[in-house]
């Protein structure tokens, strides 16, 4: 696992849209084979997207030959409601790249059949080929995707209860009432996400320093799902200098000095 720190979120979002970019660039230099790319929501990732569309625009990028896949979605809230994750997604980047309709895909929280919908989408991921690369977001308490503590590290795409926390973390997109933000989810599997070939994960902001230590000097466990990372051969937590506070210092300094290495 790498961690990669720089100055500020703004700096980090930068090095992830241009990672993300290099490795959609390097598949297609290679392959006629789509690039399977995994996607969260939330503030976190919004300057990221916001670089990819700069790219995308400026011919730095093309998502012509991107499948995308989403993390999760509310389960009971309409796809047109202003804060459902197909509704993010398009108002974030979908609307702004040059992607295929059809090649984007988000669970449906409103489907008939729960679980169908959510054992159809493993497949569908399946079928893809897997993905090459997953980005991701951190909660607070190092949940990844919906995937709260005490989930499995072998869980697959499922229905999931969200705890208190979760929803009034997330109440800022309710007007600020944490009984409006559903109390269920649809989400991919913290195996489903560490299945990936590569796995990115972004956290910024000094709400995330006790997630970032328990994820990065901590046991492996499912009370913090983020570190699962620890037992990924491909794995990258970008983080900004708030975030890695409580890291030691020769931790932190350890991750530098890898990379200044790699940089030479």
């Amino acid at each position: 696992m790498k961690v990669i720190i720089r100055e500020n979120a703004s700096e980090g979002s930068l090095w992830a849209a241009h990672h993300i970019a290099d490795r959609i660039n390097a598949k297609k230099a290679v392959s006629d084979k789509p690039f399977v790319l995994g996607l969260c929501t939330g503030s976190t990732p919004i300057e990221t997207y916001a670089e990819l569309i700069r790219m995308v625009k400026a011919g730095e990028v093309s998502f012509k030959n991107v499948i995308t896949f989403n993390m999760d979605e509310y389960v009971g809230l309409p796809e047109e409601h202003p804060e459902s994750y197909h509704s993010f997604m398009h108002k974030y980047l979908f609307d702004h790249i040059d992607i295929p309709a059809g090649n984007i895909h988000i669970l449906n929280g409103n489907a008939a059949d729960p679980a169908a919908e959510c054992e159809a989408y493993e497949k569908a991921i399946e079928a893809a080929g897997g993905f090459d690369l997953f980005l991701g977001g951190v909660g607070e308490d190092g949940h990844i995707a919906f995937n709260e503590p005490f989930s499995s590290l072998s869980s697959r795409t499922r229905v999931v209860t969200l705890t208190y926390d979760t929803r009034v973390v997330n109440a800022r997109f309710f007007d600020g009432d944490w009984k409006k933000v559903p109390a269920q989810a649809m989400t991919v599997g913290v195996a489903t996400v560490l299945g990936a070939r590569e796995v990115v994960i972004l956290a910024f902001g000094h709400k995330k320093a006790r997630a970032i230590k328990d994820a990065v000097e901590g046991p492996m466990s499912h009370y913090c799902t983020l570190s699962g990372m620890q037992n990924h051969p491909n794995g990258t937590i970008v983080c900004d200098e708030l975030s890695v506070g409580e890291l030691k210092v020769n931790s932190y300094r350890y991750f530098k000095a890898v990379e200044a290495a790699e940089n030479l």
